[in-house]
Order: structure tokens, then C-alpha cells, then sequence
């Protein structure tokens, strides 16, 4: 999740301003840039807990440790709850969930650089807090009431309004973890057609990238049970956005749906005021009640198009948000897969194709399916494993057309192999997990801590 947007303090006075928006993150083709963020749990190697917020071994300490790298610590209340080097960052999820935001980068190849050189700054600090972390998507062990809390001021806010709009809100705070990508378009056509290709594939990348299947350290019933805690977590808010594929759809109208988000809070002089629940549209006529005849600004507008959470979600550019965290390989492959679909004119058109046709239940089905069964969900007279499959070929058609290439003369399309031998073997990350627990672990999740830490 976000933290405080450093958007301009400009006034709203007209919807026009809102789509304006949305339009200055049109960019050239030779201006696209690569986003990738990925969440992982803290554990204490000891006892495998989750490290509180304070102490000589909590977050706080990790973040600071990571200064010594040339990070530029962001404080709250003069606590330590963000880093930032050059264009990337370091935040806390509501539960210590560490996230690595990436800088815009121009190929999978820094990208993984960026990931990698992250991950080991992480573990030589956690290295001497005793600490290790976890990329999966759910919590496997811990139940949520063991989890801690992080001291920032919108986690407040939002915890304390969960539990009116769904059951599961609370869950996706502080025990799910993802990987998503970030991807520029060149114009409204462009965003429109992205859009609805990555939306419709969205299910897709689910299956592939399934590793939550425990819950307090037993199996749950499902492959992907971060994607299901989607479903019931604020129905205002989440979702396939239908309103996607119909005639006419645009900046406007995704703005006209953001507008119907209920807030969660305003930002203003180092506060935040709750707003939970309250509508944008009586903030833009200034009859917000916890802000009397105050106006939004572009940083208010800003900061609530972070609080809108469908499976692609638009900014200034867009945001694949599907996938379960997962080692290093697949933080990289989740770039290259989306890359390679969208980045490529031939790709997008063939992947646009393969899914023009769908219809909303189709979409809705894949979606709803995706969670319990992966790859297996049947789609068609087949199963969701051959689309996945079609859906990668047409990736790596599209990465060996930008051709992108190391020092070593490589182009980006390793970085789809651990993607390519889920297909082939049609296993997925949790099912392999499944196999571990009911073989070799003998019933214990414990040892996911150790085989599958960074």
C-alpha cells in the first residue's frame, strides 16, 4: 500500500482536472518504463514470529539498518516507516509486510538487478537482527490476532473500517503479500486496450503465481487463498470492473468510478482525518464533515486513487495486481510475462484475440474459479492451463521482438522459464507446497521458513 502522496497541493475545481490526471501519464514508446513492487513476511528466526514495529529486532530496526546503503529515511510522528533511494522505495505493509517499490526501469533485466541487489542488502541487515523473510502470499502459520500492527496513520483508519464493508479486509492487511508490475501506455487508446487485456488475463497470472494454500498452519482449500480474501474484503472497491470493456469506456469514465470509492481519509499538515466512508464527490462541493467547506487538492486526489483496489488498477499508468509473492525468479518472471504481452504491438494484438470474446460471466467465472483451482479450472472444453499456456507463448513472441538483450547477449525471455515449467508440469507453487507438507514435512508448515526464505 501506499504512503502519502507528494502530488501538488493544487486545488480541485473541476472533474476535468481528475481525467487530466489519468492523460499526463501518456508517455512515447521510448519514454515506457518497467515497475515492480513485491511484498515478503519478517520472521524471527528463533521462534518464526512476526517482528513487532519496535525493539532491537523489529522493523524499525531493519529500516534503519538499511540506511547504511543510501537510503533516505521517511518518518511519521518521528518514527522511521519508509526509505527511499533515487526513484525506488522501501514501505511497511499494515502488518510489517516489507515492500520494495522499484524504480522505473527500461528492461526485466534491471529490474531483476534492482530486486536482487534489494534482497541482499534486506538479508545482511536481518542477517544480524536474526531475522529472515518469506515471499508467499498468505501467512501460513500465524493467526491474524498474533500479527502486529504498524504505526502509520491510514492503517489506523483502515482497520478500524474493514470490518463494516467485508470479512476478510483485515486478513488482506496483514497477511497477504503480492508482486505486481507497472506499465505505461502511450495514450488513451493504448490504456483502454492494455487495460482490458491485462484485466481479462488477470486470472491467469493468479493461477500461475497460486502459493497460499495454508492458513494458521493447516491447508485452507485453496491454491491462491490471497486472491479468494479479495472477494470479501470491500466489495466498493475491489473487483473485475466491468465497466472496462463496454463502448466509450476512458479516462473519464474510470474517473467517474473512482469518484463513487468511498474514501478513507484526507492528509493534510502531517494528519490524517477520517474520511472513511465518505464520498469525493461531497469533498469536490466541499461538504466533507470532517473537513468542513475544505476542497480537495490534486495530493487528496492522489492519495485516493491508491485506495481503490481492482485486479488492474489505473494511475498514471497501470497496475497488474493478480500474483501471490514468490521467490526471486518469479518476482522477475511477473515483469517479463506482463511485458511481453503488452509492450509488444504484435503481442497486444494477439492477446487481445485470445480474449475479445470473453464474456462478463466468462471473465467473472475465471475469476470466482481461479482461487480453489488454478491451472486446473475448466475453461472451454479445457482447463485454464492451456489459455495460460497460449497467453505465455504470446509473451515470449513479445519479448524476443523487443529483444532486449545482457551484456551477455540474452534477451528477457528467461526470465519466463519458471512460468513456462508451471505450465508444462501444470503443478503450481502451492500444490508443490501441498505435496511438502503431506510428504517430507509430516504435516508441519514450519519448514516453509526455511527452504523458501530469501
Amino acid at each position: 500500500m501506499s504512503g502519502p502522496s507528494t502530488a501538488s497541493d493544487t486545488p480541485i475545481t473541476d472533474r476535468h482536472q481528475l481525467a487530466e490526471v489519468l492523460a499526463s501519464g501518456e508517455k512515447s514508446r521510448e519514454a515506457w518504463r518497467i515497475g515492480t513492487e513485491h511484498e515478503k513476511f519478517g520472521f524471527r528466526l528463533d521462534d518464526l514470529r512476526p517482528p513487532t514495529f519496535d525493539g532491537e529486532r523489529g522493523i524499525e530496526a531493519l529500516l534503519k539498518g538499511l540506511v547504511r546503503f543510501g537510503w533516505a529515511p521517511y518518518e511519521e510522528n518521528g518514527r522511521v516507516i519508509a526509505l527511499s533511494r533515487d526513484a525506488a522505495s522501501v514501505t511497511l505493509e499494515p502488518a510489517g509486510q516489507l515492500e520494495l517499490s522499484g524504480a522505473p526501469l527500461e528492461s526485466i533485466h534491471q529490474t531483476c538487478k534492482e530486486v536482487g541487489s534489494h534482497l541482499r542488502e534486506v538479508r545482511e541487515v536481518a542477517d544480524e537482527l536474526k531475522l529472515g523473510f518469506l515471499g508467499m502470499g498468505f501467512q501460513p502459520k500465524w493467526r491474524r490476532d498474533e500479527m502486529p500492527w504498524m504505526p502509520k496513520g491510514r492503517y489506523k483508519i483502515m482497520r478500524d473500517y474493514m470490518p463494516k464493508v467485508g470479512n476478510l479486509g483485515l486478513d488482506m492487511m496483514t497477511r497477504t503479500c503480492t508482486v505486481q508490475v507497472n506499465l505505461d501506455y502511450a495514450s488513451e487508446a493504448d490504456m483502454v486496450k492494455k487495460f482490458r487485456v491485462s484485466l481479462a488475463l488477470q486470472p491467469i497470472a493468479t493461477a500461475l503465481f497460486a502459493d497460499s494454500p495454508f492458513t494458521e498452519g493447516r491447508p485452507n482449500g485453496y491454491l491462491s487463498y490471497r486472491s479468494h480474501i479479495w472477494t470479501d474484503t470491500d466489495a466498493g472497491r475491489t473487483g473485475m470492473l466491468d465497466f472496462v470493456f463496454e463502448d466509450g469506456f476512458g479516462y473519464e469514465r474510470y474517473v467517474d468510478y473512482l469518484l463513487d470509492v468511498p474514501m478513507y481519509f484526507s492528509y493534510r499538515d502531517g494528519v490524517y482525518h477520517d474520511a472513511s466512508g465518505k464520498s469525493f464527490r461531497d469533498f469536490m462541493q466541499g461538504r466533507l464533515d470532517v473537513l468542513p467547506g475544505a476542497l480537495p487538492t490534486l495530493t487528496d486526489w492522489n492519495d485516493h486513487m491508491t485506495t481503490a483496489f481492482p485486479e488492474v488498477r489505473l494511475k498514471k499508468f497501470l497496475e497488474m495486481r493478480g500474483a501471490d509473492g514468490g521467490p526471486w525468479g518469479r518476482l522477475c518472471a511477473l515483469p517479463a510475462f506482463w511485458v511481453g504481452l503488452l509492450y509488444d504491438d504484435a503481442a497486444l494484438d494477439a492477446a487481445w484475440d485470445l480474449v475479445k470474446d470473453f464474456s462478463m460471466a466468462e471473465r467473472h467465472a475465471l475469476r470466482d474459479g481461479v482461487p480453489k483451482q488454478a491451472l486446473g479450472l475448466p475453461f472451454r472444453g479445457g482447463t485454464l492451463r492451456e489459455l495460460a499456456r497460449r497467453a505465455l507463448e504470446i509473451s515470449v513472441a513479445g519479448l524476443r521482438r523487443r529483444a532486449v538483450q545482457d551484456r551477455c547477449g540474452a534477451d528477457e525471455t528467461g526470465f519466463l522459464d519458471p512460468l513456462v515449467e508451471i505450465v508444462e508440469s501444470g503443478k503450481t507453487p502451492a500444490e508443490r507446497k501441498l505435496a511438502l507438507f503431506h510428504g517430507e514435512w509430516r504435516g508441519s508448515v514450519d519448514p516453509v521458513f526455511c527452504e523458501f526464505s530469501y
